[in-house]
C-alpha cells in the first residue's frame, strides 16, 4: 500500500501543495516547456496559481530559477494555461 502524498513547493509563495494542482515548468536540452507528465528530466519548477505566476514575471524569478531567458511567447502560453484551469 502506497501512503505517499506527492506534494511540491511553489517556488514563488513557498506553499506545499499537491503536485497535481500545480504546473511544472521544465528546462532541459530541448528548451523550456510545460511538463504535464511531471516526469520530464531537467531543471524543473512548480507554480501554483496565476497570482504566483504574475509575481514571478514581475520579479523575473523564472529567469533566475531556470537559469535562462524566458521568451514572452512562452510566458503568454503559461498565462493561458492558468486562465484555462
Amino acid at each position: 500500500m502506497n501512503d505517499k502524498v506527492n506534494v511540491r513547493m511553489c517556488f514563488v509563495c513557498r506553499k506545499n501543495i499537491l503536485k497535481e494542482k500545480m504546473l511544472r515548468i521544465t528546462k532541459n536540452e530541448n528548451g523550456v516547456f510545460i511538463d504535464k507528465t511531471f516526469k520530464a528530466g531537467g531543471r524543473g519548477a512548480y507554480i501554483c496559481s496565476k497570482d504566483c505566476f504574475l509575481k514571478a514575471v514581475k520579479t523575473k524569478r523564472f529567469n533566475s530559477l531556470l537559469k535562462c531567458n524566458i521568451s514572452e511567447e512562452f510566458l503568454n502560453k503559461l498565462e493561458s494555461e492558468f486562465d484555462n484551469a
